[in-house]
């Protein structure tokens, strides 16, 4: 029975709160027993979010809509080519990996093995991009996680189930459809491990990691927590079945040329050994990659057992750099083009002014990653006026690119 709030009555309450009936707006009462509105609603907020997790407390914006398409390898690269400049080597190893991986499952083939992917390049040269841009195409689920905050678990840090539950916020807890995902791992050469030499320490970030991600990378049943590890220990698990989730991980692995030279022998004296390796090409040893270099840099066997499909990204160089300005899809040029073109105002930007960007990213060795920090530091000021100016167009010269980089270049630098 539901009552009213009445001033001129009183002695029920409350079970939960302990106020009395004229201090609520509704008391609800059976037999001995009453509950508030207040009480009631709180209620129901813990048992929708206990019994129905992530439907609203996480909530992405399910962009994940329809079925997925299989495309065949040459389809899957003219996208690419949209997208990313160069790397013509890289994108056909990971367009046929993909291709084989999504045929797999859609012929329901258990012959057929899973092809994860390992991409290795200098940092900057697109790897990120890649993955993203596949699973664009393709429409399926996509995470991206930095294996540097990965622990073993027990440990402070994220589980590497963690990694699981961003892919699960993609497919807006939809499991079918995350478990045909995509995951990239960023920073994998960041979990090597530390040191040959036994220790009375735990390498947790290292080798354990490792570990803990060969079950993932094969294929198994996974208990995941969808709000997160360690903070909801009382949440149901959701199982998720890795076997058709497709994980490409990439890493700079800087020091890996060491390796590589070293069994390439390229030190060797004598005319002999010089006519051997006339062909190596000393300036961009990372296409030479191979597994035993992975291993000698500190991944363990099993994890480059579970990462078949290894490839290469080569350094940006400066025409290279100079086609990411202007050419993509999604170009730079054309991203402040449409900025300032909404606020009325046609931007130009001078051929030499591109060079000078370009020039800049290669001095610092920022790779693609650091062009866009230049051009901020060029456009920040006028960006900022551009709502308020009257001005209907704007040419960016190469002496206000040069003004505005030496006054932005401790910062963006790290020198300050």
């Amino acid at each position: 029975m539901a009552k009213k709030k009445d001033k001129h009555e009183g002695g029920d309450h409350c079970a939960f709160c302990g106020r009395g009936q004229e201090e609520v707006d509704l008391l609800i009462s059976a037999g001995e027993v009453a509950i508030c509105s207040d009480c009631a609603r709180m209620a129901y907020e813990y048992a929708k979010e206990a019994l129905n997790p992530g439907e609203d407390h996480i909530r992405t914006n399910g962009k994940i809509v329809g079925e997925s398409k299989l495309y065949k390898p040459a389809e899957i690269k003219a996208f690419l080519d949209e997208y990313v400049i160069g790397q013509e080597e890289a994108k056909r190893f990971l367009a046929v990996a993909v291709y084989n991986h999504y045929k797999r499952i859609n012929l329901k083939n258990d012959l057929i093995e899973k092809s994860n992917i390992l991409m290795v390049g200098p940092t900057g040269t697109g790897k990120t991009l890649l993955a993203r841009t596949i699973a664009k195409m393709l429409n399926v689920p996509f995470a991206i996680v930095d294996a540097t905050v990965l622990t073993e678990a027990g440990y402070v840090g994220e589980d590497v189930e963690s990694i699981l539950t961003r892919l699960l916020q993609d497919a807006d807890y939809d499991v079918s459809k995350a478990e045909k995902g995509i995951v990239f791992i960023d920073e994998i050469d960041k979990i090597a491990r530390k040191s040959d030499n036994p220790s009375i320490t735990r390498d947790v970030s290292g080798e354990g990691v490792q570990q803990a991600l060969l079950k993932i990378l094969e294929g198994s049943l996974v208990n995941v927590p969808p709000q997160g590890g360690r903070k909801h220990p009382e949440q149901r698990m959701i199982t998720v079945n890795t076997e058709n989730i497709l994980f490409i991980c990439g890493g700079a692995f800087e020091g890996i040329d060491r390796h590589i030279a070293q069994r390439l022998n390229t030190q060797v004296i004598g005319y002999g050994a010089r006519k051997k390796h006339e062909t190596i090409d000393t300036d961009n040893l990372i296409q030479y990659v191979a597994p035993q270099d992975l291993r000698a840099y500190g991944l363990i066997p099993e994890i480059i057992g579970r990462l078949p499909v290894l490839c290469h990204l080569d350094p940006l160089d400066r025409p290279t750099l100079l086609a990411i300005l202007t050419r993509p899809k999604n170009a730079l040029v054309k991203q402040y083009e449409e900025l300032f073109a909404l606020d009325g105002i046609k931007l130009k930007i001078k051929p030499e002014v591109l060079e000078f960007i370009v020039d800049t990213s290669i001095q610092y060795k920022l790779g693609a990653r650091g062009l866009r920090s230049i051009c901020e530091a060029i456009m920040t000021d006028a960006m900022f006026d551009a709502p308020t100016s009257h001005k209907k167009s704007l040419t960016i010269t190469l002496d206000y690119a040069k003004e505005k980089i030496d006054k932005f270049a401790g910062k963006m630098i790290g020198l300050e």
